[in-house]
């Protein structure tokens, strides 16, 4: 065989070269045509397995494709879940509005109209799954001259779509408990502070989707509907609205008075961590963020050097003054340092003898002369060295130490975040010797341990740590996470998910110290001496501890005030802070005073 065929080319070749043909015609071998078959079969196995998968799995997706190619995908916006108080009161509800949604080839006509700039505008766009959507939703909440102008205009590739834009009641004074919203990607709705942004995915639903077809004139001849728009669930939250606004509103008019900006009001069931009430100011309102009118006013908010965006209660670090000397006067019992009964005398400062310089002793002030106090009458005088003697030592009473100081802190939860449900909550931080050496290039003194023994120095809390620390004194020990989230329920009102009570740190084991230092703030309102004496006329007994720390180089002062009523079994326990108040701690006590009062008379007095 191979001969025969050497022998053909042979004579191919021959006849070839005597011009008898214009090209040379070869076999092909059997291998190539086998190859070329198996290609074939092969390239056809790769092309209907495709297409079976696709029509199989992604079938119903390139039907609406290709019907949205010959018509105009829109979107159904859902409306956002319900916010309610422990009463069931709306503390938002949904307007209806309009947005727009418009077709790629018009977006930038249509962007100029409502002067949206070309930087946001491609930010939209490259956010925009181009495989998905023919059309963008370009805004939202469009205001009613906007709309007429739009409609006066005739694009053909405009859709107007019936939408919702959130309203807050009251949005001042619920400003930084729930938030507001705001565009994401795409322009969809979205949480950005405050319970709209920490329980987003349970208030956003689900968009529905329909298509417009329209004939060869641009003419609307069918919609067909593809899903159906989903509502978000409600969040039922452990706020007791009137209280909120009644913290708001005192605390407000207490700053005015003294002309000052800044404050926390907080409040919560130290029975379980349940928040009642939580207050900052300079505060704003929530509505602004949904207005497109309102442009200017957001622009003043982002800059004010005031700062009403910031949320206070759980964002800000502050050195808590003597309400800390509670805790204190816990661990000074529970590590043997001082008994009820040990007494130390103030004549209104201690001199430390200073190893460099003999002739100038290191001078220790409390805030006035108080004689001999004990336990009892130090945390009800707010005695300052009384609490230097237990925290640094003095004389005959060792001290606790740094070491010890900051252990009893973070078995109270200082230093570390209380894990409420709201974004933004810092940790604060406490003082560290070794810390302190390396940034400042400094020893740790004894000086030192004084100042953070009554609140001052390098120790930093938030306020809703602190209130959760002296809840847990005011309980028995528990410390509670606290929380807002009372319940999560769907369109039906079925409950889809509950909140529960939860303790992060157990220190019941020192109640009999704790019921002392509880004696102490009871005697802060009830002993004519006691700072906080002002709440001995309230209809039921309370306790209570003030606290002035002082900041900026001692140049300003920051207020506190801590109390809980009834003082045996409270139900409820508050925490009050003036930024750079006039007079320390006395301005705050007004507040608190007041208060508990509402609270009493509505809230109490029914139950008792």
């Amino acid at each position: 065989m191979a001969f025969q065929e050497d022998f053909f080319i042979e004579e191919s070749i021959e006849t070839l070269s005597q011009g008898d043909l214009d090209a040379l015609e070869l076999p092909l071998s059997r291998r190539t045509f086998v190859l070329i078959i198996l290609a074939v079969v092969l390239f056809g196995g790769v092309v209907l397995g495709r297409t079976w998968f696709l029509n199989r799995t992604r079938g119903d997706f390139y039907v609406i494709r290709a019907e949205a190619n010959v018509g105009k995908e829109i979107l159904s916006p859902s409306a956002r879940g319900i916010i309610y108080d422990r009463f069931g009161e709306p503390l938002v509800e949904n307007i209806p509005t309009f947005s727009i949604s418009v077709k790629l080839n018009d977006v930038w006509r249509v962007a100029e109209v409502l002067e949206i700039s070309a930087s946001e505008l491609q930010a939209q766009l490259k956010n925009l799954n181009l495989e998905n959507n023919s059309a963008l939703l370009i805004a939202r909440n469009l205001s009613p001259e906007k709309v007429v102008l739009l409609k006066s205009l005739n694009f053909e590739g405009v859709e107007f779509i019936n939408d919702y834009k959130r309203h807050y009641f009251d949005g001042l004074a619920f400003a930084h408990l729930i938030g507001y919203t705001g565009p994401g990607k795409a322009n969809e709705v979205i949480g950005k502070t405050g319970l709209e942004s920490s329980y987003d995915s349970v208030l956003r639903g689900t968009d529905g989707k329909s298509i417009i077809f329209r004939n060869a004139v641009g003419e609307k001849i069918d919609t067909k509907l593809i899903t159906n728009a989903e509502n978000g669930n409600d969040l039922h939250t452990t706020i007791d609205g009137k209280l909120q606004k009644y913290v708001y509103q005192r605390l407000e008019n207490q700053l005015s008075l003294l002309g000052r900006k800044a404050g926390v009001g907080i409040a919560l069931d130290p029975r379980n961590g349940e928040v009642l009430a939580l207050v900052s100011l300079p505060s704003f309102d929530s509505n602004v963020f949904n207005d497109s009118t309102k442009n200017e006013n957001r622009v003043q908010l982002l800059r004010s050097s005031s700062q009403p965006l910031f949320n206070r209660a759980i964002s800000g670090a502050y050195s808590p003054g003597s309400v800390i000397k509670p805790m204190v006067a816990v661990a000074g019992l529970a590590e043997g340092v001082v008994t009820t009964e040990s007494q130390v005398f103030s004549k209104g400062y201690i001199e430390i003898p200073n190893p460099y310089n003999p002739e100038n002793p290191s001078r220790f002030l409390d805030w006035k002369p108080h004689g001999w106090v004990d336990l009892h009458s130090a945390l009800a005088r707010s005695s300052n060295i009384y609490f230097y003697a237990v925290g640094g030592g003095f004389e005959n009473i060792r001290g606790l130490g740094i070491a010890r100081l900051k252990e009893y802190w973070q078995k109270f939860g200082l230093g570390q975040k209380t894990h409420i449900d709201l974004d933004s909550e810092i940790a604060g931080s406490l003082p560290d010797p070794e810390q302190k050496e390396k940034n400042k290039n400094d020893i740790w003194r004894i000086g030192d341990t004084y100042n953070v023994t009554i609140g001052q120095g390098d120790l930093l809390v938030t306020p809703i740590q602190m209130l959760s620390q002296v809840a847990s004194i005011a309980n028995g020990g528990y410390f509670y996470r606290p929380f807002i989230m009372q319940k999560i329920t769907n369109t039906a009102g079925i409950v889809v998910a509950e909140n529960q009570s939860e303790i992060l740190l157990n220190n019941s084991s020192l109640e009999p110290y704790l019921k002392e230092a509880r004696r102490g703030m009871i005697d802060a309102v009830a002993k004519p001496y006691g700072t906080a004496n002002l709440l001995y006329n309230l209809p039921i007994p309370a306790a209570g501890k003030t606290g002035s720390a002082q900041i900026s180089n001692n140049t300003k002062t920051n207020a506190f005030f801590i109390g809980y009523e009834p003082a045996e079994k409270p139900e409820i326990a508050i925490l009050i802070l003036i930024e750079d108040a006039k007079e320390g701690s006395l301005n705050a006590v007004p507040v608190g005073k007041d208060i508990l009062e509402w609270y009493y008379y509505n809230r109490l007095a029914k139950t008792l």
